[in-house]
């Protein structure tokens, strides 16, 4: 439902900014029902604040973009940039008085090139599209988050997304070549480029990846393609404790082996899993280890595979006999946070990434934390890369319970430090790690992202108290 100039309440405030936007955007484009605007209001992310924005904007051209950003300027009104909102750290979260920005009207594939292996696209085509898209040319876009099939391209720059196949093939950051980026100002900026190769300047096109929207609000990417690879084969390897599939996975890595995904799920999650979708996973195990190959000959990858997970003390390999059998073992991992959420109603989602050596004292760690705080938590992992999600399962009714869930929530990060690791592998940092971003890169590493911030936006109106 969109209500009219007339029939929306605003204050004088609110009046003056409304009537300044509708300027330069079509009235369906500008949002101003309490009611509809609350439901932009916040991400995925649980304990995190968020305000109440005075009016939800959705471009569709460059142009519209720019005119809200100097309206925002003009007015200092601050500006959430978002997307899909399937964020999980409240990097998304509106502000009081803010306007948000919505991208996801701004949908368009502009470009495949199989010859450069580049597509062009706008920061609301979601990414499971564009993965469809791309495929149809016989290429690949590797990046996908568990959330693939909603998220969006922009949410996914702007948090620096990881997903299943990071191991092989690496994260969002590596696949952005170029931006079109709209400042603060409302001035358009071009980083980057679209060759193959290119050392032109300081990396600003890196710098924006993961920035959260707060140095400038993208409306155009070119993404690297690969070429489209063999259908993946995957194995799935049981272990009587996660100490022996994390010392699977050291040996598999150390082997020299470049599988396609080496993904982890601990009793718990494999039983809330088969409690949510009824997939007959083997609950008996401790740990269930998925390894996959997309090589020209998955099968005998496979088989050396399982030879080190017999090797580590895996119980029982079990490699799956075609894709339809893969596809199967895959939708289990996918379903992994959403079955989680399911023991308790509500879940923090930790990401912390450590290295691969110390994945095992990290899950032995996060069982002593459950223990202590009384609590249900349950670790899947991009065990290949070291980014684990050790899932807190909790009341949200329960005061004491949610006490302990934070408090849990904190100590996993601390852990993650202590271990070598980072706060956040995939997921940013946004309203729910402001306080440990200063920790991991201390005042030094603060004050200088501070004045980077500064300089693109010397007001602070790009996503005010996100980051620092």
């Amino acid at each position: 439902m969109i209500m009219s100039r007339i029939e929306a309440p605003r204050d004088d405030v609110t009046g003056t900014l409304v009537d300044r936007l509708l300027g330069g955007l079509p009235a369906e484009a500008v949002l101003t029902d309490p009611d509809v605007t609350a439901s932009y209001a916040h991400d995925m992310a649980s304990f995190c604040p968020a305000g109440t924005p005075a009016v939800v904007v959705l471009p569709r051209t460059v142009e519209q973009v720019q005119h809200v950003m100097r309206t925002a300027t003009a007015l200092r009104v601050p500006v959430v940039p978002q997307g899909a909102r399937t964020g999980l750290s409240g990097a998304a979260n509106a502000s009081d008085g803010c306007i948000v920005l919505s991208l996801t009207r701004m949908d368009r594939i502009l470009e495949v090139s199989p010859v450069d292996r580049i597509a062009v696209v706008e920061p609301g085509v979601v990414n499971a599209v564009l993965a469809r898209a791309v495929g149809a040319h016989g290429l690949y876009y590797p990046p996908d988050p568990s959330s693939w099939e909603t998220c969006t391209i922009g949410g996914n720059i702007g948090t620096a997304s990881g997903g299943l196949c990071c191991v092989k093939y690496g994260v969002t950051a590596e696949y952005v070549l170029g931006l079109d980026v709209v400042l603060a100002d409302g001035r358009l900026m071009s980083t980057g480029r679209r060759t193959a190769k290119g050392v032109a300047g300081y990396d600003l096109t890196r710098l924006f990846v993961g920035s959260e929207g707060s140095l400038g609000v993208v409306v155009r990417a070119v993404l690297a393609l690969r070429p489209k690879p063999p259908g993946q084969l995957v194995l799935a390897a049981e272990f009587a404790s996660g100490a022996a599939a994390c010392d699977a996975v050291c040996r598999i890595m150390a082997g020299g082996h470049v599988p396609s995904l080496l993904e982890l799920m601990d009793r718990t999650t494999v039983k809330a899993v088969n409690d949510l979708a009824h997939m007959g996973l083997p609950e008996s195990t401790e740990a269930l280890l998925l390894a996959a190959f997309d090589t020209a000959d998955p099968a005998a990858d496979l088989a050396a595979v399982g030879a080190l997970c017999e090797a580590a003390g895996a119980t029982r390999v079990v490699p799956a006999d075609d894709a339809a059998e893969s596809d199967l073992l895959l939708q289990a991992r996918r379903l992994s946070l959403t079955a989680l959420e399911a023991v308790k109603g509500t879940t923090m989602i930790d990401d912390v990434c450590v290295p691969r050596s110390r994945l095992g004292e990290m899950l032995d760690g996060v069982e002593r934390i459950a223990g202590k705080h009384r609590l249900t938590i349950g670790v899947v992992a991009h065990a290949g890369d070291g980014n684990t999600h050790p899932t807190v399962c909790f009341d949200a009714r329960d005061p004491d319970e949610s006490r302990r869930a934070r408090e849990s929530f904190d100590a996993i990060m601390a852990l993650g430090l202590e271990l070598g690791g980072t706060i956040t592998g995939e997921h940013g940092v946004g309203v729910l790690k402001k306080e440990w971003l200063a920790r991991e890169i201390g005042p030094v590493g603060v004050e200088m992202q501070r004045a980077v911030k500064r300089a693109f936006d010397p007001l602070g109106i790009l996503n005010p108290g996100k980051l620092f």
